[in-house]
């Protein structure tokens, strides 16, 4: 599977399964996983004990579709998620990048929760 991944992907990939070795959420403390594309952004809140999506927010809801897959579009996502978390009275959470780098879109979603008082 990984020799035919282009380079880029593979690191990616790499990353992502070193991350989830030690990242894993549970009913207290959920984890939070970002998803981004070109043209979208998706955050989940998932209960890995269970095997249950808590909550979620993406760029593709009706309500959310205004939202562009920039820096500014991921804080606005971030605090969307975080009011929704606070909502379902989940007030910390684990922090799952999928392997993205913490930089531009990824941090803007995290900084975006963290305004809105969701603790990582």
């Amino acid at each position: 599977m990984l020799r035919k991944m282009a380079e880029k992907d593979r690191k990616k990939l790499k990353r992502k399964i070193h991350i989830r070795k030690r990242v894993s959420g549970s009913a207290e403390r959920p984890r939070m996983t970002v998803y981004k594309s070109n043209r979208s952004l998706s955050v989940q809140i998932i209960d890995d004990d269970m095997g249950t999506t808590l909550a979620s927010a993406s760029t593709l809801e009706k309500d959310l579709r205004n939202i562009k897959a920039t820096v500014a579009g991921g804080g606005q996502l971030g605090e969307i998620m975080g009011k929704r978390l606070l909502e379902k009275n989940i007030k910390t959470v684990v922090f799952d990048r999928s392997g993205y780098l913490y930089h531009g879109v990824v941090k803007a979603i995290a900084d975006g929760a963290r305004k809105a008082g969701v603790q990582f």
